[in-house]
Parts: structure tokens; sequence; C-alpha cells
């Protein structure tokens, strides 16, 4: 059966992904693809990085001890993976075989933003913040621009998008909590 529309149309292959026997996906967070097909799926099982080819044959896995709650996923022009791990209040740079380039902000120490985290009560939890913060209350949401630039989305803990150089440093953030214009309740993804 068929998925969208005009020369956006997608087909479901069931069994696409070659796993291991014993192996799965344990809630699959992020996906990314590069310019030579190879299809990067974020999840947060034991391998966090599981690499496809276009025909779904496993060809690698990284990440492994370094997440703690993988989120999501982007590609940058030069091919480098970015992912978000929200309790760690980071971002992530890999080259295309998993090589830790960068860390972006500091890991393990979320921004304040007044947000009480309640893990049985994700929503009540977002009407804790009372203020956008600095980089990072557990983003979400990574995109990178053709120039490298980063856009990432901070929600569940702030209400903010931020916007970084090719570098990794600080441009500008917007987006306060609330439902007004410029206002965000749980930006996600960019």
């Amino acid at each position: 059966m068929p998925y969208g529309t005009g020369e956006y149309t997608y087909e479901l292959v069931d069994g696409w992904a070659k796993l291991p026997r014993g192996w799965s996906f344990q809630d699959v967070t992020g996906l990314a693809i590069d310019a030579q097909d190879r299809v990067y799926v974020l999840n947060r099982g034991i391998h966090p990085v599981i690499v496809f080819d276009r025909d779904g044959n496993l060809l690698m896995t990284w990440g492994e001890g370094l997440f703690k709650h993988a989120h999501g996923a982007g590609i940058g022009p030069d091919g480098s993976i970015f992912c978000t791990d929200d309790e760690l209040h980071v971002v992530y740079k890999f080259t295309p075989e998993g090589e830790l380039l960068q860390t972006i902000e500091n890991k393990g120490q979320p921004s304040d933003t007044g947000y009480i985290p309640e893990w049985n009560d994700i929503f009540w939890s977002l009407t804790t913040i009372t203020h956008g913060g600095p980089p990072f209350n557990r983003p979400t949401g990574v995109a990178v621009t053709a120039s490298g630039e980063m856009y990432v989305s901070d929600g569940y803990g702030n209400a903010r998008v931020h916007k970084f150089s090719p570098a990794g440093k600080l441009l500008l953030s917007w987006g306060e909590p609330g439902t007004s214009p410029g206002q965000f309740r749980l930006p996600h993804w960019v």
C-alpha cells in the first residue's frame, strides 16, 4: 500500500531491516538517511545507532555506552550525524562511522527553566516550565542546514528552539512557555 502523494510516495516493506537473530528495535526515536542512502536508526536499545544500507542490510552499530535516552537525529551537509539525548541534555556530533566529534552543551547539566520532571506524567511536567532558558533542558530534535547551522528543539524541559553555528556556537534562541504566538508547549522537532 503506497503512502504519500505526488513524487513523494513510499511503500512499507515488511522485514526490510535485517537484524541479527534476537535483536529488535527498542523505542525508535530518530531516523536519518545520508547521501549514500545509509539509514541511521536511533533507538533506546542496546545498540543506540543501527546503520543499514538501502536494502536493509546491517552495516554497523555504534553509540553503545554513550546515550542515556536517545531522542532525535539529523544529517549534516558533510555527512556528520547529529543525535540528541534528552536526559543528558546534549547534542552529539558523530562521523558516519560513529566517532564522536563534538558534544554540544554540558552533559548532565540541564538549564534552569523552572522545570520539575515527573516521569509518570510528562504533560504535567510541561506546566512547571516558568521561563525559557539557555540550551539545553531535555532537547528533542535537531536539523542541520546546507550551510551546517543547527536548529535544536528543546522541548521537554524548555520551551525554545536554539540556533547554532556550524562550530557549535549558540547564535540565538527563541520561544517561551505558553500558547500565544512566539510561545511553545512542547517543541519536538525542527
